[in-house]
């Protein structure tokens, strides 16, 4: 294909050189997928206020998130099964988000383990924690982290059960894949990939298998994965995570004003406004038009982040100017390692802090910790902090 200039070129590069079901895995959510489309389509309804005639001839993207320099406000979410988009494939975003100076985030769920991650990862290095029944291993992959040089612990919050995928279904999804008749014609399609993945060893839930009792082939794992989601989660569970954790805490997956009080009142450190991608529950607001309300109610008292849906430095300046204090990528990153490797995640940031510089020049403002809802333009009037704007800035985020 033509030159990448776009988080869409990414994804279109993937698409043809990952497996269909990994590539899948990454590009759907739940039931119907309203809330996964939503969550990108709910940015384009949301104007920028262009000002022109300013000194822009020197921007600063920088920020501190939880207390660091980042190069920009943006961190690499958690995404599950990573090195099988690409072999290794957590380990090249980790060492490409260092190099870029963004966080990065490791999933419970990766491919590559914790211990594997951090010799390539910088700081800061998180880590993300779904708390299980077996409870004894929860805190021995938090006993891990730590010992790993993780400075934060991403708690996830909405994924007590799994939210039904079709296409992870109909596709079988593995990790590593089943050898089926209709899987193998797939990866024979797909010789680059199969041949980076012949040449390293880290094909299974790295975090996992050889770290829990009798998990030790795919049919183990399974089984064990399938009766470890954990109904009896709640508020009171943060409790003991903190009994086991005395860093920074975020807690993912906010998606309501109350929760985002409680996370406030409990202690946490910061939270992320998120929908779990739209892979969970079908049907609820996208991320970007809860955001504006979470970020009044707490920003004040707690680090506001947010993912879901973003696709360009565009959207990460709407989310900034609607409360949020960084955004993290999801599929854009993963679009880029499934695209290109490592070579492929730093596009993917590049991509991103390009256009986000260009717009933020473009719309007047020369640091990202100036931008705020002044920059939002909706029917007629700017978006200001208060007054005229409050009702705009609702219609924009289509509350």
């Amino acid at each position: 294909m033509g030159r990448l200039l776009t988080i869409h070129d990414l994804k279109e590069q993937h698409r043809a050189r990952a497996p269909k079901m990994f590539f899948d895995y990454v590009d759907s959510g739940a039931y119907t997928e309203g809330t996964y489309r939503d969550n990108e389509t709910a940015f384009q309804t949301i104007k920028l206020r262009q000002r022109v005639a300013r000194n822009i001839s020197e921007r600063d993207l920088t920020t501190k998130i939880l207390g660091k320099t980042a190069t920009m406000p943006v961190t690499l979410a958690p995404v599950g099964m990573t090195g099988m988009q690409h072999a290794d494939g957590e380990i090249l975003a980790a060492r490409a988000a260092k190099a870029f100076g963004v966080p990065y985030t490791l999933s419970t769920m990766s491919i590559c383990s914790i211990e594997d991650v951090a010799k390539e990862a910088g700081a800061p290095f998180w880590f993300q924690l779904y708390v299980m029944r077996d409870r004894g291993f929860g805190a021995e992959l938090m006993a891990r982290a730590k010992a790993a040089g993780c400075s934060a612990l991403v708690l996830t919050l909405d994924l007590q059960m799994l939210g039904q995928r079709h296409k992870d279904l109909r596709n079988d999804l593995s990790a590593p894949p089943r050898m089926t008749p209709k899987i193998m014609l797939n990866l024979m399609r797909r010789p680059g990939w199969c041949m980076k993945m012949l040449g390293t060893k880290r094909r299974y839930f790295g975090n996992i298998v050889g770290h829990v009792k009798g998990v030790d082939d795919m049919s183990s794992l399974m089984s064990w994965t399938a009766s470890q989601f954990d109904l009896t989660l709640d508020w009171s569970s943060i409790e003991w995570v903190k009994s086991h954790w005395d860093g920074p805490l975020i807690l993912k997956g906010i998606g309501d004003v109350e929760d985002a009080r409680i996370a406030a009142d409990i202690g946490a450190d910061a939270i992320v406004v998120s929908n779990h991608g739209g892979r969970q529950l079908d049907g609820a607001p996208a991320s970007i038009d809860v955001l504006p309300e979470v970020a009044e109610a707490v920003g004040d008292r707690i680090e506001v982040h947010m993912d879901g849906g973003v696709r360009s430095g565009q959207d990460v300046l709407k989310a900034l100017a609607l409360g949020a204090k960084a955004v993290s990528l999801g599929r854009a990153y993963v679009h880029g390692l499934g695209a290109l490797g490592e070579e492929g995640v730093t596009l993917a940031l590049e991509i991103i802090r390009k256009e986000l510089d260009t717009t933020m020049a473009l719309c007047g403002e020369t640091r990202v910790t100036d931008l705020g809802r002044h920059n939002l333009w909706r029917g007629g009037e700017p978006v200001g902090e208060t007054g005229v704007g409050a009702k705009p800035l609702m219609s924009a985020v289509g509350a």
